[in-house]
């Protein structure tokens, strides 16, 4: 057990009777800097020298990519506090002022770890592999001229440089877009004046140049996934050589280049809403101008520029942040699409069941259940399983939720075929999945275009439930079948995100699952179901009491066991819970890829759970509840974390795996597997600090994804 140690943890006296009534503030770890810690997990994974430098590059965007969403949404909602003088309601009670400060500390840290590793690792080493990011001064002549020539024609007239003076005030900056604020000097009147231009973000931002030849024309300068022979230039670089282009009859003094975060994380007041749809139109139009969050100015950015930008941004110094090598990191995630297969992990072949790949689907599904496991287990059967169900013509109804679905989804033309083919559909669309509202719009237009019933979710509450149900007409009667993930219904993150399915024609399930489709689309109600978890009516007082059940029965007989593998544990009333089980003697371990409020490991309370999280070659997503129940085992997958959001304030379903096989597969062979990780996996300590784990001389090194790869891949 070795590697980086997250910096320390700031703590709160508490008294002997809190920690007696387990209302400690430090057992419960602050949610914004337990979220910077699973940051600081993806960026080790970029700074690890024996993965593919391509895969090194993936994760040090992503890092990025998380980064920027932080500040949106998280570090917005502090800041909103911190303005408004609000005090703290989490139950750790740092205070909004103190979590800044501390966000800014380590977000700090972290950035200098990640432009190192870009600048003295990735930069270089990928130059040697011929993936050339250079500057335009290091350009050869020939390709100088052709690039002047490029800016002229193409970059030039697109550009729109914009004053600013008391007849031209400060331009509104949109979100995370990239700008120049320059400096200029007009010899005629003596007059330093200043301007923004803010680039393109409709050209590439990745400017393949060949280096030995000439270039066939300028179109050929675009992203060129089979690249070999190319240098790579920043469109900014090529902009920033040719600004006195834009101010002719001024001097250019100073330029640097700048990026803003905004809060993206507006509410919507629906209960004041005429039309939802219209709602979150407005809502998405609203996000690329809310308050600035953070400011980020490119490293060396001159001291006038820096104190004109913030006065005129009204931002304060902690919301500054300088930045050596290239702004929007993120972005270069589109340079995984480079044709290297060398600088990448070899990508997996997914296998198919066997049941969805020929034979009858319905009948085999009648005989037991089916789960699978992505993406080791093709995604494509669930492609499949829509695709028959919308041609086969016994079906004659198919209920689907969509949440986050991604571009040009095979699960819309599927619901939209069923459709044209004379089915009832209902599409249940979550308009508010956060940065995903443009598109499902788009997507709830075009179905309802083509006469499926499209449905907008619940005010005050969102659809995160994973459901797809298909009433089929048959010899004996009507039946159902129905498919209950813990992800997505997209394609593409399928690929990227470990998730699970169960398809089952269980009567109760399916029964349940139609009762609920009933709540979200008509004004059905209902507080218990036969066998499924939904929240926020079922869910927690039915997790609350398992938990409760397995300190009865660890009292009565012992041996009890509580496993949880999820992507996020907040809430506290589970957290209070767990303790108890804890000091009553229960076996705890939990998997928490993301946020982890709770503590482990503290004498008298905790000792008795430990906490993993797993940041690897996929992202965990899958989410599996585990009670040992007296021996006779007790499992739950779905949607569902363990926030208050998604216990209080969602549409979520956790289904039991009743099947005894399944159940003792995703014990053993799974949840086992991945808690004895020793290559990928970081150890929370009792002192709120993660330490990445490694095998001991003795001890087997186990990759639990490449085990699952062994396992279910062909």
């Amino acid at each position: 057990m070795s590697s980086k140690k997250t910096a320390s943890y700031p703590e709160q006296i508490c008294s002997p009777e809190e920690i007696k009534d387990l209302d400690c503030p430090n057992l419960y770890l602050n949610r914004e800097i337990n979220w910077l810690d699973f940051d600081a997990k993806v960026l080790e994974v970029a700074e690890e020298p024996h993965l593919p430098l391509l895969e090194r590059l993936k994760f040090l965007s992503i890092f990025y990519n998380n980064l920027d969403e932080f500040f949106m949404v998280r570090v917005a909602n502090v800041m909103r506090q911190y303005s408004s003088g609000a005090m703290t309601t989490s139950p750790d009670r740092i205070s909004p002022s103190r979590s800044l400060t501390e966000i800014r500390r380590r977000t700090s840290l972290l950035l200098e770890r990640a432009q190192n590793c870009w600048r003295k690792k990735l930069l270089p080493q990928l130059a040697e592999r011929r993936v050339r990011l250079v500057r335009y001064r290091q350009l050869r002549e020939k390709q100088r001229r052709f690039l002047e020539g490029y800016f002229r024609n193409e970059i030039y007239p697109i550009l729109t440089p914009q004053a600013i003076d008391p007849g031209h005030p400060f331009p509104t900056i949109s979100n995370t877009s990239i700008n120049f604020i320059i400096q200029l000097y007009d010899a005629r009147d003596g007059v330093y004046r200043f301007a923004r231009l803010k680039c393109p973000s409709n050209v590439s931002r990745f400017i393949f140049v060949p280096q030995s030849k000439e270039a066939k024309n300028y179109a050929s300068l675009g992203m060129d996934t089979g690249a070999r022979d190319e240098d790579i230039v920043l469109l900014e670089d090529l902009i920033a050589e040719h600004l006195g282009d834009l101010f002719p009859g001024n001097e250019v003094v100073s330029a640097g280049l700048f990026r803003i975060t905004r809060n993206t994380d507006v509410e919507i007041e629906e209960d004041e809403a005429d039309d939802l749809l219209e709602a979150v139109k407005d809502l998405v139009d609203q996000r690329r101008f809310g308050n600035v969050v953070r400011l980020e100015i490119a490293h060396g950015m001159a001291v006038d520029l820096r104190k004109f930008l913030t006065a005129h941004l009204e931002v304060r110094p902690f919301q500054v942040y300088r930045i050596k090598g290239p702004l929007a990191f993120s972005e270069f995630i589109a340079l995984y699409g480079l044709d290297r297969p060398r600088l990448k992990t070899p990508p997996i072949q997914s296998s198919m069941p066997a049941v969805f790949a020929e034979g009858n689907m319905y009948a085999s599904l009648q005989k037991k259940d089916v789960l699978v496991y992505h993406p080791y287990e093709s995604f494509s059967a669930v492609l499949e399983f829509l695709r028959r169900s919308s041609e086969d013509p016994g079906v004659v109804a198919i209920k689907q939720t969509l949440y986050r679905v991604g571009n040009d989804s095979p699960i819309v033309r599927a619901l939209i075929e069923a459709r044209r083919r004379g089915k009832q559909v209902t599409a249940v669309v979550e308009l508010k999945a956060r940065f995903d509202e443009e598109r499902n719009i788009n997507w709830a237009e075009e179905m309802e275009k083509e006469g499926v019933n499209v449905v907008y979710g619940l005010v005050g509450m969102k659809i995160h439930a994973k459901l797809c149900l298909v009433v089929r007409r048959e010899a004996d009667g009507v039946r159902r079948y129905v498919h209950i993930g813990t992800g997505n219904y997209n394609p593409s993150s399928a690929k990227m995100y470990t998730d699970m399915g169960l398809f089952t024609s269980n009567p109760d399930i399916c029964a349940d699952v139609t009762d609920l489709f009933n709540v979200m689309t008509g004004y059905a109600y209902r507080e218990t179901y036969r066998q499924i978890l939904v929240s926020p009516v079922s869910m927690r007082p039915t997790l609350l009491g398992l938990i409760e059940r397995e300190i009865t029965l660890h009292q009565q007989r012992g041996g009890g066991e509580i496993i949880f593998k999820c992507n996020q544990l907040v809430d506290r009333e589970i957290i209070r819970t767990l303790y108890r089980a804890s000091m009553a003697g229960v076996r705890i371990r939990l998997q928490v890829r993301g946020i982890c409020c709770l503590r482990p490991g503290v004498p008298g309370i905790s000792e008795n759970i430990s906490v993993t999280s797993i940041v690897g070659r996929f992202l965990e997503h899958s989410r599996l509840y585990w009670f040992n129940a007296g021996g006779e085992g007790c499992l739950y997958i779905g949607s569902a974390d363990l926030m208050p959001r998604n216990l209080d304030r969602r549409i979520e379903v956790l289904t039991p795996i009743l099947d005894p096989k399944l159940r003792r597969m995703l014990r053993e062979d799974v949840l086992e597997t991945h808690l004895c990780d020793n290559q990928q996996a970081w150890s929370l300590q009792s002192d709120a600090t993660y330490r990445r784990l490694k095998p001991d001389s003795a001890d087997k090194e186990i990759n639990s994804q490449e085990i699952m790869i062994q396992r279910y891949a062909r």
